[in-house]
């Protein structure tokens, strides 16, 4: 007996030691993680980086490299806000079928039933071709002037002029104008605008506290600057008017912390059951038989057999990424201000991190 006691304190040790060991190995990764972020900043020029690794709907590592502001020294923090690019598509279709759901709007229904004076060629298009950027709508003209200030209005009737580019459902093109219609129709059906539609059915249920529609002329703490490289020198973003930043085709401030309470309520039926959750995450099928693997403002994509529900922004010195790795329950959100940075290989290469079987196959070395 006296024996056993003696062997206590040891055992005790040895189980304290055991329970340690994923917090060791998670701690070895983050360490990992640093280093590849540090060196992808070298590498890519990027001036600041905010990184959220997310696991099971907790976050597990959260930080900021770089600057936020250079011109200032000011360092990027978790806290630190970014533009969301296209990243904010995925959140105009959430509000598409908040909609859907309750009973405002249908998939199927062609536009014209919202657009009355809408021209002929828009005759077949549905909000399932918009969603899912088969419509044929195109992406903003060569002379669009993104320095004028436009009403919805205005940019209503710029898309009426714009000849589809193919009949709806033929092919897959990405369509920044077809999410700029869809604010639109939001705003019809809702009586709301769309960034007013968010902030009440999504940022707030949510406690996304720091997530909103830019605006540039408001006090926005933990706000960071983008930036583009013009022959090898930084220079500041390009200027936009502030309508331009409003539009449906992702015009957000976002913080990493933000988009860990945006993933962790894609897997609940919080915002919308998991059927129309299923919707969003399938392939669009195109007239001709064939898919596009996009869902409604999510790219499909895998590796390795291990599905990844993702999307890309770029805007305004700005690039984001979400890639959401969901058999694994694992998810990476990457900002960065820089226009020439590469968020989307960053996070693939830090959830191979996580999981070696999650390396890109691009990336994969011998």
């Amino acid at each position: 007996m006296k024996r056993s006691l003696a062997y206590l304190p040891a055992i005790a040790l040895l189980l304290v030691i055991c329970n340690s060991i994923p917090c060791f190995a998670q701690d070895a990764i983050a360490v990992r993680v640093d280093d590849y972020v540090r060196s992808e900043i070298q590498k890519q020029h990027i001036p600041g980086v905010s990184l959220a690794v997310i696991k099971n709907g907790q976050i597990i590592l959260a930080k900021g490299y770089g600057y936020a502001n250079v011109e200032h020294q000011v360092p990027v923090k978790p806290e630190t806000i970014f533009q969301s690019g296209s990243v904010g598509k995925q959140f105009t279709a959430m509000a598409v079928m908040m909609l859907v759901e309750d009973g405002k709007l249908n998939l199927e229904d062609r536009i014209t039933k919202y657009f009355v004076d809408a021209p002929a060629a828009w005759q077949n298009v549905t909000v399932r071709h918009l969603l899912t950027h088969t419509a044929g709508t195109t992406d903003y003209p060569g002379d669009f002037d993104f320095r004028r200030d436009y009403t919805e209005a205005d940019l209503y009737n710029r898309a009426q002029v714009i000849p589809l580019a193919f009949q709806p459902g033929e092919k897959w093109s990405y369509s920044n104008l077809g999410y700029v219609m869809l604010g639109i129709l939001i705003n019809k059906v809702s009586g709301k605008f769309y960034g007013d539609f968010l902030q009440e059915r999504i940022f707030k249920p949510l406690e996304m506290s720091t997530a909103r529609i830019i605006s540039e002329g408001d006090i926005v703490p933990n706000r960071s600057a983008g930036y583009r490289l013009v022959k090898g020198e930084l220079k500041n973003q390009e200027w936009v008017s502030p309508s331009v930043n409003t539009t449906a085709d992702g015009a957000l401030y976002l913080t990493v912390y933000d988009m860990a309470k945006w993933d962790a309520a894609l897997y609940t039926e919080k915002l919308l059951t998991e059927s129309s959750l299923q919707q969003m995450w399938t392939p669009v099928k195109l007239t001709n038989g064939k898919t596009a693997n996009y869902g409604f403002g999510w790219s499909l994509n895998d590796v390795r057999g291990h599905r990844i529900i993702e999307h890309g922004g770029s805007w305004q010195g700005f690039k984001a990424h979400i890639a959401r790795y969901v058999g694994e329950k694992l998810t990476v959100v990457v900002f960065a201000n820089l226009s020439q940075a590469n968020p989307g290989k960053i996070a693939h290469e830090v959830a191979a991190l996580y999981n070696p079987e999650l390396m890109p196959l691009a990336a994969k070395t011998n």
